[in-house]
């Protein structure tokens, strides 16, 4: 693991598309899924993020153990939106992704980006900030629970895609 003296977190720019669509890969691989299973491409990538009208943001976690910016590391991300909470009558901010390398883990870069994040949700003035998580996943659920986060266990997700989606939009 590598001796990080600093840590950098920054909103990514166009130009990052790349390293962000390799986190995206990797952290597909970490969930078990198969490759072929990640459709987005660099120019998805770049019209849904950094296109118009933008669906999502994303902060880079970037290390540096030499102190000169040209031996940064981008070793994590994490993707977001806001939705919209009815109950609070507020935007509420909702982490799609969250990964760190795994020779970065354990610096603290995770923990970085969630007080980043639930710095522009209070920003932003968000009721409340939300993720989901892998049942599996008891590193990552220790880790958020260790940070505040409740289970939401009556919450069940529901998801309509692919043929199913255009099926019901042909009803």
């Amino acid at each position: 693991m590598a001796e990080t003296k600093d840590i950098k977190i920054r909103p990514a720019v166009e130009r990052d598309v790349p390293v962000i669509l390799g986190f995206v890969k990797r952290l597909a691989a970490y969930e078990k899924a198969a490759p072929h299973e990640v459709e987005a491409t660099e120019d998805l990538l770049v019209q849904n993020l950094f296109g118009p009208h933008p669906y999502a943001h994303v902060l880079l976690a970037s290390v540096n153990s030499n102190n000169n910016e040209e031996e940064e590391q981008v070793a994590g991300f994490a993707l977001y939106f806001f939705n919209f909470s009815t109950w609070k009558g507020r935007p509420g901010l909702y982490l799609e992704d969250l990964f760190v390398d795994s020779e970065f883990r354990g610096l603290g870069i995770g923990k970085r980006l969630l007080i980043q994040l639930a710095a522009v949700a209070k920003e932003r003035e968000c009721g409340r900030m939300e993720w989901v998580v892998l049942d599996w996943n008891e590193p990552a659920i220790k880790f958020y629970e260790s940070l505040g986060a409740q289970k939401m266990s009556e919450w069940i997700i529901n998801r309509v895609a692919g043929q199913a989606l255009s099926d019901l939009a042909e009803m």
